[in-house]
């Protein structure tokens, strides 16, 4: 009995390691972007981020506009 528990939890763990190189192996083999699209994705994060600033800026004057149009 004792030895069948072992057993079933020896695989058990065994199971788990395999699941885990499995994962590992495939984590290693995806294609890893190139360091110029990283750079490329910098860019466009900046770039938003600006883009998003001006818009923020704009719907504030608006609001500012439409709140002296009300008073």
């Amino acid at each position: 009995m004792r030895v069948a528990m072992a057993e079933d939890r020896a695989a058990e763990a065994i199971a788990r390691i395999e699941r885990a190189l499995a994962r590992i192996e495939a984590a290693a083999a995806a294609p890893r972007a190139a360091p110029d699209q990283d750079a490329e994705v910098q860019r466009l994060r900046q770039a938003h981020a600006a883009l998003r600033g001006k818009v923020e800026g704009a719907i504030a004057q608006i609001d500012r506009l439409l709140e002296h149009e009300e008073a």
